[in-house]
């Protein structure tokens, strides 16, 4: 690629490329390998983001940049309303010169069930050859990656969960509220505003209705918390129903 084009590349229109999570380095006998895991929604995605890698994320640094995608596309002519049977899976790889690699990074991602992602480990030739070995660095680098891009997946799908649940939760305090003589929430009722699930209800009746904040348990990537959380959530739903049916009952 010309200097002129990639100045193109790099200073165009579209939003520059962010990787989701880096491995750690591996470093053998003077060889380096690092894996790097982006969001990609269609193999274009995925070629492009491969691209971007290669000559802006390493430029001046060449590598042998081996890589493997999986994503979930419409089929031609559907729209996606009819359901499932309207996607199909469109997977690819690259060797990039290190012949068998790309597909052994392709395999990491079916077996971590890895969707709508392009994965690329970078090797650093250090003149000495190694052998098989170097397929288990970069399956390592790439299997590293995948997990915790499938554990933040998780995560996101626990927050968006907790937040459906603590809107239910407010709707339905508000409703007991409304059902109670003084206005004031039964003090049985479990918090919907506390992001830990032995936080005290006296405490959280007192305090002024607010939206909870998750960020630190997607920081961490916490999925036992949130696991907790949700669980605390669906008691305290089921325990301010039960008291509303009783209020109802009089």
């Amino acid at each position: 690629m010309s200097s002129s084009n990639l100045d193109s590349f790099v200073h165009g229109s579209h939003p520059p490329h962010t990787s989701v999570f880096t491995s750690q380095e591996i470093r053998d006998r003077g060889s380096a390998f690092i894996g790097n895991i982006y969001r990609a929604n269609t193999p274009e995605d995925a070629k492009s983001i491969v691209q971007y890698h290669k000559l802006v994320v390493h430029s001046g640094k060449p590598a042998y940049e081996i890589c493997a995608w999986r994503c979930m596309v419409l089929k031609h002519g559907k729209t996606g309303l009819s359901g499932p049977d309207d996607f199909e899976l469109k997977t690819g790889f690259n060797d990039d010169g290190e012949q068998w690699a790309g597909s052994k990074i392709l395999k990491v991602m079916q077996t971590e069930s890895v969707l709508d992602a392009v994965v690329i480990v970078s090797r650093w030739f250090g003149g000495t050859l190694l052998g098989p070995a170097r397929f288990t660095h970069i399956e390592t680098c790439a299997r590293e990656i995948c997990r915790k891009f499938k554990r933040q997946e998780e995560m996101e799908e626990c927050v968006t969960t907790l937040t459906s649940l603590d809107d239910i939760l407010a709707t339905l305090r508000d409703e007991l509220k409304g059902l109670s003589a003084n206005g004031v929430p039964d003090p049985n009722l479990a918090p919907a505003t506390s992001t830990s699930p032995k936080s005290s209800n006296v405490d959280i009746i007192e305090k002024p209705n607010r939206k909870p904040d998750y960020s630190c348990l997607q920081r961490d990537l916490d999925l036992t918390k949130a696991k907790r959380l949700v669980n605390a959530r669906e008691s305290a739903i089921r325990s301010v129903k039960a008291l509303i049916a009783k209020k109802t009952a009089l």
